[in-house]
């Protein structure tokens, strides 16, 4: 449970916002649709209008009646018009409710765009270091929390105005009753305004608990495989439970937090409720206001107190809603630690790629490169053997421009890297990692996802070209076959062939291939070395390998250790070396070779 409690701690882009920088950035979103806007304030001000006019209409009824027959008719008028007034209040409310609900949808539109674009525009070291499931809270559940009490603020701005309308009134009958009714209203700001910190600090803790159980069932459902292979469905579901508990414990203490507020106003409301009764009768009693004054300002002290009650079970959920948008901005500023010093548009790349006395770490304690050097002429191969930790996915991500270096150059063409645009760069890139990701749909959609303009005729050659086509045989329903979520429904292999197949429909001028034939079998990988053989042909290529034959394939083979290029060559060249590649040979590599396998045939 402490590694639990630990989880609810700020994200290290996490930043407080003063309530006149989170209103002015909202308002910001409800700007372009002003006009919409001017309607509903249009809308709420004949609704406060005729709010007010409702108990001033009953207080005249009162005193017609309470002056005898003759005014029966006027009585009647009286009703009829507060009956014409209930159902245009009605009608106009259902337009009002119409445009708020279309407003809010725009401007909760506008905000997830502005946060999914901030999402897709960081670096991989933003996804490395912070958790999905909280991500998507943000873009989701806090935009929802937001969008749910921006229609509460028209309905109290509504009641609010009535208030007001119904004081300027109640001033022109009696400015002292008036003065008395309308001391109550700072004892009303000064209770709310005085939970307001501890009220917005409870709010984000329950947000954060919400992020967590989000967390919580994402884990789980992405690794519902993995925890039926070990039997670890009570285990998850156990710590489901633990999150989903503290989840409950923390909206439980928030809600008895801002629970305090209602009782403290009703206490306030039936003191001023006292006060106006015992002076309002005097003055009835002394002759100096009427009947149906006395009624009107005994009826608009509900009408006083309804919003400021509101406003106490409103509290918590406007501070829940500025926590909301705390968050959601929080993500939207995020900087970036991949920063391009120019946006320059990107010709068609040779592939010469240069690395001048690069530094690279991931974290303060992790230095990875150290005064690297590394010249990879255009359309050369050249595949990367080490032990885990050398660098070698980081040569590959540098590359990609993925995470940020810390020292030295990186020329691309003799161009600095940190000048491109980088959409326009990584179209010229073709990746392919040990772990392909498909994305739900068919196999055809996979293989045009980054040129959706490919026709189907056009999909089909290109698939047929990889590892000769015999592949897509096999498939239930050749192009078509529905990969399922991450591409589940069809083996390692094959999802390995739809993304080389991707990789071949987009025809990049630089490839990096990360440890693409890992984990598949013999047949398999003969299939995709074919593929490779096509890929890598007049390319420039950055190959991660663990095959013997991926490796042999290649025109340069560089040796890292620790970050450092200890040996290159060819395959022939370093065996004879008989240095540290051929001790990676003897230990990863040899028994895959052919000569190997006879000699244990023979065996």
């Amino acid at each position: 449970m402490g590694a639990i409690r630990a989880s609810l701690t700020a994200e290290a882009y996490d930043r407080e916002y003063s309530n006149r920088e989170l209103i002015g950035r909202i308002a910001g979103y409800f700007r372009p649709w002003w006009r919409r806007l001017l309607l509903i304030t249009a809308m709420v001000s004949l609704l406060s209008l005729m709010g007010a006019a409702m108990p001033i209409l009953v207080a005249k009824g009162v005193e017609a009646v309470g002056e005898g027959l003759q005014n029966r008719r006027l009585a009647a008028i009286l009703i009829a018009t507060v009956l014409v007034i209930g159902v245009l209040i009605w009608l106009i409310n259902w337009v009002r409710r119409l445009n708020t609900s279309k407003l809010i949808g725009d401007v909760i539109l506008a905000m997830r765009a502005d946060a999914f674009d901030a999402v897709m525009n960081h670096d991989m070291s933003f996804f490395d270091k912070y958790q999905s499931g909280r991500i998507v809270s943000r873009i989701t559940s806090d935009t929802d929390e937001f969008g749910r009490v921006a229609v509460l603020i028209t309905e109290l701005f509504t009641q609010l105005l009535v208030v007001a309308i119904l004081l300027v009134y109640l001033w022109r009958i009696d400015p002292k009753m008036t003065l008395l009714l309308a001391a109550l209203a700072p004892v009303a700001f000064i209770i709310a305004l005085s939970f307001q910190r501890i009220a917005r600090r409870v709010t984000r803790r329950s947000q954060r608990a919400i992020a967590e159980v989000n967390v919580s069932i994402q884990e789980a459902v992405t690794g519902i495989s993995v925890a039926k292979n070990f039997h670890r469905e009570q285990g998850i579901y156990d710590e489901f439970l633990a999150v989903n508990r503290q989840s409950y414990d923390i909206h439980v203490r928030r809600g008895l937090v801002l629970a305090m507020l209602f009782p403290t106003l009703q206490f306030f409301s039936g003191l001023g409720t006292a006060v106006l009764l015992y002076y309002g009768g005097l003055s009835v009693y002394a002759a100096t206001i009427t009947a149906g004054a006395w009624f009107l300002f005994m009826n608009s002290v509900g009408q006083f107190w309804f919003p400021m009650i509101n406003l106490s079970a409103f509290w918590s959920q406007f501070q829940s809603a500025l926590s909301a948008t705390e968050r959601t901005f929080a993500l939207i500023d995020a900087k970036p630690v991949v920063i391009q010093r120019a946006a320059e548009p990107v010709p068609p790349l040779r592939g010469d790629i240069r690395f001048v006395d690069v530094d690279f770490r991931y974290g303060e304690k992790e230095q990875v490169l150290k005064d690297f050097t590394l010249h990879i002429r255009p359309g050369e191969s050249v595949a990367l053997v080490g032990h885990t930790g050398a660098g070698k996915s980081s040569i590959a991500k540098l590359v990609s421009r993925f995470y940020e270096f810390q020292a030295g150059e990186i020329f691309i063409d003799d161009i600095d890297i940190r000048v491109f645009d980088l959409q326009d760069y990584r179209r010229q890139l073709g990746i392919v990692s040990q772990t392909p990701f498909l994305f739900a749909g068919s196999v055809m959609d996979n293989i045009r996802y980054a040129t959706p303009g490919l026709s189907d005729a056009e999909v089909e050659s290109i698939a047929r070209q990889v590892g000769g086509g015999d592949w897509l045989d096999a498939l239930p329903a050749g192009l078509e076959t529905d990969v399922g979520e991450r591409g589940a429904r069809l083996s390692m292999g094959q999802r390995q062939l739809v993304a080389l197949s991707r990789m071949l429909a987009q025809d990049p001028a630089i490839f990096i291939l990360d440890e693409a034939t890992a984990s598949v079998d013999p047949f398999t990988e003969a299939q995709i070395q074919e593929a490779l053989d096509l890929l890598l042909r007049e390319r420039t290529s950055i190959v991660i390998a663990h095959r013997l034959s991926t490796v042999k394939a290649a025109d340069r083979i560089l040796v890292l250790d620790h970050g450092r290029i200890m040996e290159e060559g060819s395959h022939e060249q370093l065996m004879a070396q008989g240095g540290h590649y051929a001790e990676l040979y003897n230990a990863y590599f040899r028994h895959q070779s052919l000569d190997y396998i006879e000699s244990r045939r023979h065996h």
